[in-house]
């Protein structure tokens, strides 16, 4: 094989050792395949050029990291939401469809191993003269292709390879549905809690045109007040109905998510969970070999290595055994003294390709750049989840110092409203000074339910990208109905 990305243990050419392989060992198993590289040999060939150091940028604790991190936000009707995804979401559905499909991919490929057993069988007339064609009667037949250099191993190995990628997409599938289902229960509890602010700006706002219509009834406000008044109250009232808006899209999502029909009537808690306790982050390291996408694009890798070896193995020669045995018809015995009833036969068929117009090494050539850019694709995605770790570790230490920030500016607008409210009862503010002491709280609460939420999501974040596990997720019982039609 070429050097670059493939260089290392991507060369598999057959050598000498191969074609010295003793005809009759050979009938027995075939030669052996070469194994396929090993996680640690595709991590050096993939990340040869970059270094992974000991322990996370970010400050966090290198114990292993935990499992069953849903439990972790105390939140019952999450779970259960989490579960009913499992069950019933489309592309989960399809994920695990597509490992069934993986499966019969590697049933087909052994049994291309294994002999094939026939029973052939025929019937028919034609004018005496051509006697051939009258001969009928059945036949067992046996066919077997030797795998003489491994090229229909390579094939398995491949599907085999193939399939467990499948299984880890499915269980990376899994996990990041649970995340899903998690970020957008936390946005239906932010808009559900956005809305409840939004009510009670509007109030305030309702309160501020009352208030100013009084004094102007008694001569110590303006008419300008009283539509400085409307138009806030008309700003309060459009904007709660664009956070309705977007709390019914929230809903429709997370019931698509868990395969409902999109009603917006799912029932929300209306508060955010508590956020949880820190957690461990492990080391570097340990991500490329706990998440499951990796391990998916560790063994793409290994399959690329293993239809490199199938496209190099079909430039040899192939081997096919055949043996026969039947019994033909009695009326044609009766026609020709020297045919018998029975009759058996063995054969054996050797191909040997000398010429394909270049189909052969462009096989060869095809696979092995299609190796290539697994290597390069582990590498990409590697590097990404290092970055989704660095990124949400980050993320944890910025929005909780953001979230202080916040809570503080929030109580000094409240005090900051309550005070001017009371001045301009009295007559010492401007309405427009208690507006935009308002809107300025509005937007200081509106900002930390934002950051407060988004805490969560980034915690959901940092799970997935550590690749901790979420839970055990339910066995999905198969419908009897379909069961029995299965069998």
């Amino acid at each position: 094989m070429s050097t670059g990305a493939a260089k290392g243990f991507a060369s598999i050419a057959p050598t000498g050792r191969t074609f010295a392989c003793a005809f009759f060992l050979v009938v027995a198993t075939g030669c052996a395949v070469l194994p396929e590289p090993t996680g640690d040999e595709v991590r050096e060939q993939a990340l040869g050029y970059t270094t992974i150091p000991p322990n996370w940028s970010a400050q966090a604790s290198a114990a292993q990291v935990d499992e069953g991190w849903l439990a972790s936000f105390n939140d019952p009707i999450l779970t259960q939401l989490v579960h009913e995804a499992l069950e019933h979401n489309p592309d989960l559905l399809m994920a695990a469809a597509r490992v069934e499909q993986a499966n019969a991919q590697v049933d087909l490929a052994e049994s291309k191993l294994k002999p094939a057993l026939g029973l052939l069988g025929r019937a028919g007339s034609k004018p005496i003269a051509d006697l051939v064609p009258l001969l009928s009667g059945v036949m067992l037949r046996l066919s077997w292709e030797i795998d003489l250099w491994g090229r229909m191993r390579y094939a398995r190995n491949a599907a085999r390879a193939a399939r467990d990628a499948s299984s880890a997409d499915y269980r990376f599938a899994q996990q990041s549905l649970a995340a899903s289902v998690a970020r957008a229960w936390f946005v239906a509890n932010e808009t559900r809690m956005q809305m409840a602010l939004a009510m009670q700006m509007t109030d305030a706002g309702e309160r501020l045109v009352e208030l100013s219509d009084q004094r102007l009834r008694v001569g110590a406000g303006t008419q300008s007040d009283v539509m400085v008044a409307q138009a806030n109250l008309a700003t309060y009232a459009d904007a709660q109905q664009q956070i309705e808006l977007a709390h019914r899209q929230a809903l429709r999502a997370l019931e698509l998510l868990m395969g409902r029909y999109p009603s917006a009537t799912l029932d929300v808690a209306g508060t955010l969970t508590p956020f949880p306790a820190p957690v461990p982050a492990g080391i570097p390291a340990d991500v490329l070999e706990r998440r499951p996408d990796m391990i998916a694009a560790q063994r793409r890798v290994a399959a690329a290595f293993d239809l490199v070896g199938e496209a190099k193995a079909a430039m040899l020669p192939t081997l096919t055994l055949s043996a026969g045995y039947g019994r033909i018809s009695n009326e044609v015995v009766e026609v020709r003294d020297d045919l018998e009833q029975t009759t058996s036969s063995v054969s054996a068929t050797a191909v040997v390709p000398i010429y394909t117009g270049g189909a052969l090494t462009g096989q060869v050539r095809l696979r092995t750049a299609e190796q290539k850019e697994a290597i390069a694709d582990y590498a990409r995605r590697a590097l990404n989840a290092l970055d989704e770790v660095e990124d949400a570790l980050t993320a944890e230490r910025v929005l909780s110092e953001r979230e202080r920030i916040l809570r503080e500016a929030v109580d000094a607008n409240r005090d900051i409203v309550r005070m001017e409210e009371s001045a301009y009862r009295i007559g010492r503010a401007d309405l427009r000074t208690v507006s935009q002491r308002q809107l300025a709280a509005w937007a200081a609460e509106t900002a930390l339910l934002s950051v407060q939420r988004e805490r969560l999501a980034r915690r959901v974040d940092l799970h997935l990208a550590l690749g901790g596990n979420f839970g055990n997720p339910p066995q999905v019982v198969p419908d009897a109905g379909a069961a029995a039609a299965a069998h």
